[in-house]
């Protein structure tokens, strides 16, 4: 069940690619929306990119949205923002939201994504308003699958350093709100893609390159599956699981769950762009391998039903990005 009381909620990185979605998701439905963010890209070349679709996000939001500039390692800011703002639920997306980027900077990485959960979990537990923690985690907890498709109950072995700060971060959340009293959710997400992102997403690498006539490179020829999951369905699955009140200490898989390979992916951009060149090389071995998720545990209790297929998802994708560009 999902609660009709309408909601005070603070999402950290709420001016994200997810968060942008989910805030307006949330505003659309009644609840008041506070967004806290250090507005950064992690992603180089993207920088100017990032600056473009914030704003695309940021004119999204209902003027009613507040939206606080802060850093999540910053112990004093966030209590002050609990305090003022009073938020029933609180979102948490602020980190570093790529594997290769974390294992690259590992160092700010740990910094970012474990000690600024620390910092958040200490603000919480200064006050006695926050009914709950709803914390975007990743499908990298699994490491390797050892089945497909991977439920919640599926072993956690983690391989890299994304993937360890973010079974950390469930640890560290879990135990702090068992002991305290905290209700939370976990959620793990897996390839997300769609309008607005700017972190170098394999979706997002091969779209941008289809549109500059660049080719492909298919790892591994192609062979690597993922469950690729619109930004639309993940947000809303975000949504359920702050809202219900049977997710209450539950771990949730959201994703489109469905396994699909990178040549799948190519061939469904061919049907767009069918000039599309591709070129192969060895699959990269540093990176854990993957499938469908199992999401009917989400499915059953939160009422969670993804709308977009890769196919959809690309095509709307697609159609964004040529109408921002007119």
């Amino acid at each position: 069940m999902t609660t009709d009381a309408k909601q005070k909620i603070l999402i950290l990185g709420g001016a994200g690619f997810i968060g942008s979605r989910i805030a307006k998701k949330l505003v659309d439905l009644g609840h008041q929306v506070i967004v806290y963010d250090k507005f950064y890209n992690f992603i180089e070349p993207e920088k100017s990119k990032y600056v473009f679709y914030l704003q695309k996000r940021l004119k999204n939001f209902s003027p009613d949205v507040k939206i606080i500039y802060g850093d999540i390692r910053d112990d004093v800011s966030l209590t002050k923002t609990l305090n003022e703002h009073r938020p029933d639920i609180i979102i948490h997306l602020a980190q570093i939201p790529l594997a290769n980027v974390s294992n690259k900077i590992s160092g700010e990485a740990l910094d970012i994504n474990v000690n600024g959960t620390i910092s958040l979990i200490k603000a919480i537990g200064s006050v006695d308003f926050v009914k709950r923690l709803v914390y975007a985690s990743s499908s990298f907890v699994y490491g390797h699958f050892q089945y497909a498709p991977a439920d919640e109950k599926h072993p956690t072995n983690p391989i890299d350093v994304y993937g360890g700060t973010k079974l950390a971060c469930e640890n560290i959340i879990k135990g702090f709100g068992t002991r305290f009293g905290i209700d939370y959710t976990i959620i793990r997400p897996s390839a997300v893609y769609g309008p607005t992102d700017v972190n170098l997403r394999v979706s997002q690498i091969f779209v941008d390159n289809a549109f500059a006539d660049k080719e492909l490179i298919l790892d591994g020829g192609g062979q690597t599956t993922l469950d690729f999951t619109y930004v639309d369905d993940i947000a809303q699955g975000f949504v359920l699981a702050a809202l219900s009140t049977e997710a209450k200490n539950e771990i949730f898989n959201i994703t489109r769950g469905e396994g699909r390979s990178l040549k799948n992916l190519v061939d469904i951009l061919k049907t767009h762009f069918p000039d599309l060149k591709t070129e192969i090389k060895p699959a990269d071995e540093t990176r854990p391998k993957r499938g469908a998720l199992d999401i009917s545990k989400a499915k059953k209790i939160l009422g969670y039903q993804p709308k977009y297929s890769l196919e959809e998802g690309i095509k709307e994708y697609i159609e964004y990005i040529k109408s921002v560009k007119k």
